[in-house]
């Protein structure tokens, strides 16, 4: 039995539903002007709950990516006079619905790309940083209408940054190569256009912010699990830095892309399945029959952007070895026990043949002598079989492509600042588990379905502090003044000597060499990052 076991599904999606609405251009002029901001593609109105005003579902695209735009890249917006409502979240991506990310059981459809933002309602001088959050969700579900992540509160609190979600397209209209298909030459760009939609939302993000009171100048990226993963590849794509400046990458790395040979054959999986051979066969399955079945066939980890020697480079690492992000200022880490997660969302019973099925198709990569030696691994790990599955998934999807990108962006000539998360849920098997942080960085303590309870309060806040210290001046360093606590938090840049993180504990944040804390082998997990999470 898992942790999902317990929570309603029925109650959970009524609570999503319960969100829906739909936003109408407006026509009459009967609108408040005071929450209503100008924008290339239109004029959208706000509403406002005391001193926060949301934006929501505002579109970051001239054309939804339906009927002949159905995996193609995203249209750029065209200018617009209209005057629209920004009331409701707008669709989110196709996807199989999970309570485990509430989010996931809103209305959705192929119309999916919008985005919400929330600001301070003040007259506060000077232009204010932006954070734009790209939720998780293994690149196959998730949405901005996740409930643990919702901005008002995290805005009310600090309301000297402008908060942005944006969607993107996921699994197999997000992910899915087809220019190797008899008539797929049309379709160059559907291997990465989950990523392709992110940095067109980024591109409305930098010609709109200003008219919201954002720096376009001063835009940080962050995101969690496939946002993690995706703030770490786009610094990858040419032409990409002007729209951001700085990085936090919660949980996500590099190592969750596939290179070509991989796309090829989770998209050849796909088509038998479907029993289809080109795009035109499959532009006449229902949508929602395709998201199921590629669910099935290619879910994670194999659901991912594609090192295509185009858009993205052919090796993500070596690419931050060679200065790529180097102008960028980073910030990334991850939880003590993230593969914990999935324990107890499919309870022990479930996760031990999927945990194995991933070290096997792993091990069938390694040479006889890496073989042995992750063997070793396992076999020195503590306790039972579930857990030293879990550490091993621990170190090659997480916390070895972690170091290896901080390691490599230092190499590169770049600064990173790296974090290692400590607190514990209160939900049985899932310790400090993945995504456990969320709730509280956007001030949510009472979403509990990862947590189980509440952490201490002035832990959180100082967490959230320091990540948007972070947001506004590139370091998460905290000096007395400004400190929730009043102590004075002091974050080393990680080097390659002494390799120091910040250890988040729930009574003692730290700094830490890596070394002390043990968050990767070097000698028998490391080498892993060669072969990526796919």
């Amino acid at each position: 039995m898992g942790m999902l076991d317990s929570v309603s599904i029925s109650e959970a999606t009524s609570r999503m539903q319960a969100l829906y609405g739909e936003n109408n251009k407006i026509t009459n002029g009967d609108y408040d002007k005071s929450l209503a901001v100008k924008c290339v593609n239109g004029t959208f109105v706000g509403k406002k709950t005391e001193n926060i005003i949301a934006y929501k579902g505002i579109p970051f695209v001239g054309k939804q990516p339906v009927g002949d735009l159905r995996w193609k890249a995203p249209v750029d917006v065209v200018p617009d006079d209209g005057v629209y409502e920004a009331y409701y979240f707008g669709k989110i991506p196709c996807q199989i619905g999970n309570v485990g990310q509430m989010g996931s059981l809103y209305p959705q459809g192929e119309d999916c790309l919008h985005l919400n933002l929330w600001k301070a309602d003040d007259e506060g001088s000077g232009k204010k940083p932006v954070m734009v959050w790209i939720h998780g969700g293994a690149y196959e579900l998730g949405a901005t209408t996740e409930p643990r992540e919702e901005g008002t509160n995290f805005v009310h609190e600090n309301p000297d940054i402008i908060l942005v979600s944006i969607e993107y397209r996921l699994n197999a209209l997000g992910f899915l190569r087809l220019s190797h298909l008899p008539d797929g030459a049309d379709y160059p760009d559907a291997q990465n256009l989950g990523l392709m939609d992110q940095l067109a939302a980024l591109k409305w993000i930098h010609e709109n912010i200003e008219g919201f009171g954002g720096d376009p100048d001063k835009v940080t990226i962050f995101g969690q699990s496939a946002g993690g993963g995706s703030v770490s590849l786009l610094p990858l794509v040419k032409g990409s830095h002007r729209y951001f400046k700085r990085v936090i990458a919660q949980s996500g790395s590099p190592a969750f892309c596939r290179s070509k040979e991989q796309s090829i054959a989770c998209t050849n999986a796909l088509l038998k399945a479907l029993d289809c051979k080109t795009v035109a066969d499959l532009q006449k399955i229902e949508i929602n029959k395709i998201v199921e079945v590629a669910s099935q066939v290619i879910s994670m980890p194999l659901t991912t952007p594609e090192r295509d020697g185009s858009f993205l480079p052919l090796e993500a690492f070596d690419a931050y070895e060679a200065g790529a992000a180097k102008d960028l200022d980073f910030m990334q880490g991850c939880t003590k026990d993230e593969c914990s997660y999935f324990v107890a969302g499919f309870g022990v019973e479930g996760f031990m043949p999927w945990a194995k099925n991933c070290k096997a198709e792993k091990l069938a990569q390694c040479t006889d002598e890496e073989k042995a030696l992750v063997e070793s691994y396992f076999e020195n790990s503590r306790g039972e079989d579930y857990e030293k599955l879990s550490s091993f998934l621990d170190q090659y999807w997480f916390n070895a492509p972690l170091i290896r990108t901080a390691e490599n962006q230092v190499r590169g000539g770049g600064k990173t600042y790296v974090y290692y998360f400590r607190v514990e849920s209160a939900v049985p098997l899932l310790k400090s588990g993945h995504a456990v942080e969320l709730s509280e960085l956007f001030n949510h303590a009472e979403e509990t379905l990862v947590t189980g309870r509440e952490f201490d309060k002035k832990f959180s806040k100082i967490m959230r502090k320091m990540w948007v210290q972070f947001a506004k001046c590139g370091n998460p360093s905290l000096s007395g003044d400004i400190s929730p606590d009043g102590k004075a938090y002091d974050w080393p840049l990680y080097d390659l000597k002494d390799k120091q993180v910040m250890v988040f504990d729930e009574h003692d944040i730290r700094a830490e060499k890596e070394s002390a804390m043990n968050i990767v082998d070097w000698d028998r997990t490391y080498f892993l990052t060669k072969y990526y999470v796919s």
